[in-house]
C-alpha cells in the first residue's frame, strides 16, 4: 500500500477550507457586532460575542488574537480583555496520527532513532504538540511536531485577522494598525519554521551563556522543518513561587530581567513571547530554564539606541531627545501633540526604568488597573491627532516589556529596576552592538 499524501502538499485545498470554517465565524463575528451596534449594545457585550465567535476557530487565529490583545492601545480595552481570555490549545493528536507525522518527518524507521517516545503528548498548542522521548544516547528530549496543514491554516488567518481588524476601525480610527499586523504576520510565519526555531536556540545559548539560564539544546540529526527534537528541561512555573519568601521572589525576577533585557541591550534581540508558560526555575530558584523560541525579534541596532535615549531623555526631562527616540522607533509626522501623547505611555512604560530606588513594578498601583489609566489617555488624546501609525518594530518590545511586567506583578518584587537597567546597557554604544550581533548571528545560523 502506498503512503498517504503529506498534507502540506495540498496547500491550496487546505486554506480554502480553513477560510470556509473561519469565515464562517468571522462572519459570527461581525454579525454580533453589528447587531450590537443597532441595539445600542455596549462595548463590553460586544466584545464578548465577538470573542465567542473567535472561540470556535481556534488554531492560529486564536492564537493571533490573544497576541494582538497584548499590544497596548492597538483594540479598545473592552475587547482586550475579551480575547485574552481566549484558550488558544487544541485537543492532541492521537496515536496513529502521530506516528503517521513522524513518519513523514523522519522516515518509516523513525522508531529506531529512539530508545522511547511517549504516546501521550506532554503538551499541546495552538500550531503543534510536544511529546517526551529518550534518545538512542540515553538522553531526555523534547519532540515538537507540528500540526498539518499550519501553513495553509496561517495564511487564512492572517487574512481574517485584517477583517477583524478592519470591524475596529469602523468605531475607532485613533489607531493604524496596518504595520503592527504585518509585524504579527511575519513572526506568525516564522513560528512555522522549526529549522529557524533551532537556531533562535543556538543563538540563545550563546547569548545567555554566562547567566543563569538554561536553553534547550536541539538534536540536529532529530530535527526538521516541521519537528524539533531538543533537550527536555525540567523545572517549576513561577507561579508555583508566587507566595515564596520575599528574597526568592527577588532572586526569579532578577533572573527574568537578565533573561529578557540582556539579550535586549547587548544583542538587539528579543524573546517576542513572554508567556508564564515560557519559563521555569530550578527547584532552588537558582537558575531559569526559557522554553519556546518560534517567536523571536531581531531588531536594527538603532532600536536600541532608540530604547536608551528614551530612558535618559524622559529622566533629563530633555523632550527633544524624547521625539528623536520615537523617530529611531519609526513613529512618523511627529507633532507636539504627538509627543505629549506617546510621551504618557512612555513614562508608564520607564518609571521603574527611572526611578532609582527599591520598589515594586507597579508602586502601589493595583495590578488590575495597572497601564489602564495611562492607555486610556493616550487613546482619548490620539482620538483628535490619530490615526497614528504604530511602527512594526514597536510591537514586540512594548508587548516583551508588557509581560515582564505581568510576571513582576505576579511576584510581587521589590528591586531596584533603574539599576539593573543601567547595569545592563552599560556604556552604550550602538556600533559595539552591531557588531556583537552580527557575530552571534552568523555563529547561530541566521
Amino acid at each position: 500500500m502506498s503512503e498517504p499524501l503529506d498534507p502540506e502538499r495540498d496547500r491550496l485545498s487546505a486554506r480554502i477550507g480553513r477560510v470556509a470554517q473561519v469565515g464562517a465565524n468571522m462572519g459570527g463575528a461581525a454579525a454580533a457586532y453589528a447587531a450590537a451596534r443597532l441595539t445600542g449594545g455596549d462595548d463590553a457585550r460586544i466584545a464578548k460575542a465577538i470573542r465567542d465567535a473567535l472561540g470556535k476557530s481556534k488554531g492560529p487565529l486564536m492564537k493571533v488574537a490573544q497576541l494582538v490583545a497584548t499590544i497596548p492601545e492597538l483594540l479598545p480595552d473592552a475587547y482586550a480583555d475579551e480575547f485574552r481570555k481566549l484558550q488558544s490549545h487544541a485537543p492532541a493528536m492521537g496515536w496513529p496520527f502521530v506516528d503517521r507525522r513522524m513518519r513523514t518527518e523522519l522516515g518509516a524507521d523513525w522508531k529506531k532513532k529512539f530508545e522511547f517516545f511517549e504516546q501521550e503528548a506532554a503538551h499541546a498548542a495552538s500550531l503543534g504538540q510536544v511529546h517526551r522521548a529518550i534518545t538512542k544516547a540515553g538522553d531526555e528530549v523534547a519532540c515538537k511536531l507540528q500540526y498539518p496543514d499550519m501553513a495553509s491554516a496561517v495564511e487564512a488567518d492572517i487574512g481574517q485577522l485584517k477583517t477583524l481588524l478592519n470591524l475596529f476601525k469602523t468605531m475607532d480610527n485613533t489607531i493604524d494598525s496596518s504595520e503592527a499586523i504585518e509585524e504579527v504576520s511575519e513572526r506568525l510565519r516564522e513560528e512555522l519554521d522549526y529549522a529557524r526555531e533551532a537556531n533562535h536556540m543556538r543563538l540563545f545559548g550563546a547569548m545567555l551563556a554566562d547567566a543563569p539560564a538554561h536553553v534547550p539544546v536541539p538534536q540536529a540529526d532529530l530535527c526538521t522543518k516541521r519537528l524539533i527534537t531538543m533537550t527536555w528541561l525540567s523545572g517549576r512555573g513561577l507561579l508555583h513561587y508566587i507566595d515564596a519568601d520575599q528574597e526568592t521572589r527577588n532572586r526569579i525576577a532578577a533572573l527574568l530581567f537578565t533573561v529578557w533585557w540582556g539579550p535586549m541591550t547587548r544583542y538587539a534581540v528579543i524573546h517576542g513571547d513572554p508567556h508564564l508558560g515560557n519559563y521555569s526555575f530550578t527547584d532552588d530558584a537558582a537558575a531559569l530554564n526559557l522554553l519556546d523560541f518560534g517567536c523571536v525579534r531581531i531588531f536594527p541596532p538603532r532600536f536600541v539606541e532608540g530604547v536608551v535615549l528614551l530612558q535618559r531623555s524622559l529622566k533629563s526631562g530633555d523632550r527633544d531627545g524624547v521625539a528623536h527616540a520615537f523617530e529611531i522607533w519609526g513613529f512618523k509626522s511627529l507633532t507636539n501633540e504627538l509627543i505629549d501623547a506617546l510621551s504618557i505611555w512612555a513614562r508608564f512604560i520607564y518609571a521603574p526604568l527611572i526611578d532609582d530606588r527599591v520598589r515594586t513594578i507597579a508602586d502601589g498601583v493595583k495590578p488590575a488597573e495597572y497601564g489602564r489609566r495611562e492607555v486610556s489617555e493616550v487613546r482619548r488624546r490620539l482620538k483628535t491627532l490619530g490615526p497614528v501609525l504604530i511602527p512594526r518594530e514597536f510591537v514586540f518590545m512594548d508587548r516583551a516589556a508588557l509581560g515582564l511586567g505581568a510576571a513582576f506583578l505576579h511576584l510581587k518584587a521589590e528591586l531596584n529596576f533603574a539599576q539593573m537597567f543601567e547595569e545592563s546597557v552599560g556604556a552604550f554604544d550602538v556600533d559595539a552592538l552591531a557588531a556583537r550581533q552580527s557575530a552571534a548571528l552568523a555563529d547561530a545560523g541566521l
